[in-house]
């Protein structure tokens, strides 16, 4: 199943740790936490990924044109006989990466927008941000997605409370979506979304179009949200606090995320 990863954003308050690259390249371990997001969906076999790019997208444009160098060993013969050598053979991923410009100052719900053409062809696809891992179960996620044929599955987490607050009926239909509630004693929105290609009738590409707000409302009137429960790991990268402690999880090989 396709991947969207919304990369677009302009990451304002992790500005601190690094100004000069978009947010989704911020390193965890040497790589970029895009990276950890694309191998964790890659190692429950979803290798199709469409990044919608905006603010520095040229920097995330750069990193997968020239993957093999920024992720492997190489000799450069300045001779010109055999240019570049690589010393693992090939690339160890087995992905197909789409990267579409959706525009400097577009929001989430006109980038999704904007990027329909590249999810056509099947009925549903995965969607989540370039700023946050977990140890969700992809697969446990699917079977629920399907099962209820709501148009949308939002993944429900329990971190902070400024994040958008999910209330939620007994058999998981989204009665109530706050994008930024004061308080919150429930569960909020974690991304990693799976969505059925309905989705888009929900959406616009006017740049102010902000898919957690108007749309998502709109879904909830209609019925047509889902919360998947998610107890485990689900950890966001947002402030120069969570950048060092997503690295040192790494650092000390406490990664929940990492399964490859």
């Amino acid at each position: 199943m396709k991947v969207g990863i919304l990369c677009g954003g302009f990451g304002t308050r992790i500005r601190d740790v690094a100004d000069s690259i978009p947010k989704p390249m911020i390193p965890i371990g040497g790589y970029p936490i895009l990276w950890h997001i694309m191998k964790y969906y890659a190692g429950w076999e979803h290798n199709e990924f469409i990044l919608m790019l905006g603010y520095k997208g040229d920097i995330i444009r750069n990193f997968f044109m020239n993957y093999r160098s920024h992720t492997t060993d190489f000799t450069v013969d300045l001779s010109g006989k055999i240019p570049i050598s690589y010393h693992n053979g090939k690339s160890s991923e087995n992905w197909t990466v789409t990267l579409v410009e959706t525009g400097m100052k577009s929001m989430t719900g006109a980038r999704i927008k904007i990027a329909e053409k590249y999810f056509s062809g099947e009925d549903n696809f995965m969607l989540t941000y370039g700023d946050g891992v977990g140890d969700i179960n992809i697969g446990k996620l699917l079977e629920f997605h399907k099962r209820h044929g709501k148009i949308l599955t939002v993944t429900g987490v329990r971190p902070p409370g400024r994040f958008g607050e999910l209330q939620c009926s007994e058999g998981g239909r989204v009665t109530e979506f706050n994008e930024k509630p004061q308080t919150t004693g429930g569960r909020i929105s974690g991304g990693f979304f799976v969505c059925r290609k309905e989705i888009f009738n929900y959406l616009d590409k006017d740049e102010s179009a902000v898919f957690e707000q108007e749309p998502m409302k709109k879904l909830v009137a209609d019925g047509e949200m889902m919360v998947f429960r998610h107890d485990g790991f689900w950890q966001p990268m947002d402030t120069a606090r969570e950048y060092q402690l997503l690295n040192q999880m790494y650092d000390q090989k406490k990664a929940p995320w990492v399964i490859w």
